[in-house]
């Protein structure tokens, strides 16, 4: 199954940004696998999407080789990869004796590796995770720096390395985005009498030059650098550059 997967898209940012109701217009709904980690967290819409609770961080696997098998599936999203990585921890972990417990803790790094360079780069489905980010001093260079919370070794090796596209889920006044209008940031009447936006940023900017957002070279216009938090106009971008 090894391979590389050019669907893959990792939507980071803080509680109640947006970024479960990104989802909301993902195309074909029933062909989405949607794997929720969250304790079966509801989604902030109405979803036909093909909804697995996950319990045990191992059923991801098993999804992924049955949606690989199943050409009515599309897309894959685990929401979040922050509590399957916080499941694998508590499951295996915590729970490990003392003599196992640095063996638990170089399994928790093979298996985010296995589930990246196995399962994820080997599948012909979109895949899009989403993942809760913190703010953290990087002591070296004395500045604050937002980032995707793992631990471990895949924590120092930094969670966003594991991908090409990654973009943040954004609650901004609309005066801080003035200057980066476009087609593809639609402002509401609602929107404009409350003064903000939910909505992606796919750039770093002078402002948030310590975050870790990134994409292939070409994909998103500096006028991009701000649009509707909407994840199948980030598919549908993805899909053009990677068929042009």
């Amino acid at each position: 199954m090894d391979g590389v997967n050019n669907n893959l898209v990792l939507i980071v940012g803080k509680p109640a940004t947006g970024k479960s109701a990104s989802l909301r217009n993902i195309k074909d709904p029933e062909g989405v696998l949607f794997l929720n980690c969250e304790s079966g967290k509801e989604l902030p819409f109405s979803a036909k999407f093909r909804q697995m609770k996950v319990t045990d961080p191992n059923q991801i696997y098993v999804a992924f080789e049955k949606a690989e098998a199943n050409k009515k599936i599309h897309t894959i999203i685990i929401d979040s990869i922050t509590f399957m990585m916080d499941m694998y921890e508590s499951m295996y972990v915590l729970t490990a004796s003392d003599k196992e417990r640095f063996k638990a803790w170089a399994d928790y790094g093979d298996f985010w590796r296995k589930l990246m360079h196995k399962y994820v780069a080997g599948s012909s489905k979109n895949v899009i995770m989403l993942a809760h980010t913190m703010d953290q001093l990087n002591e070296n260079e004395g500045v604050m720096e937002t980032k995707v919370k793992f631990k471990g070794s895949v924590m120092n090796q930094g969670v966003e390395s594991y991908f090409c596209v990654v973009i943040a889920s954004q609650k901004l006044q609309l005066a801080k985005v003035e200057k980066y209008k476009n087609t593809n940031l639609t402002i509401t009447e609602e929107e404009e009498l409350l003064g903000f936006k939910y909505m992606f940023q796919t750039r770093l900017t002078k402002e948030t030059v310590n975050n870790s957002l990134r994409g292939p070279l070409g994909l998103w216009s500096i006028d991009e650098t701000y649009i509707d938090n909407d994840a199948q106009f980030v598919l549908d971008k993805l899909h053009a550059y990677y068929t042009n």
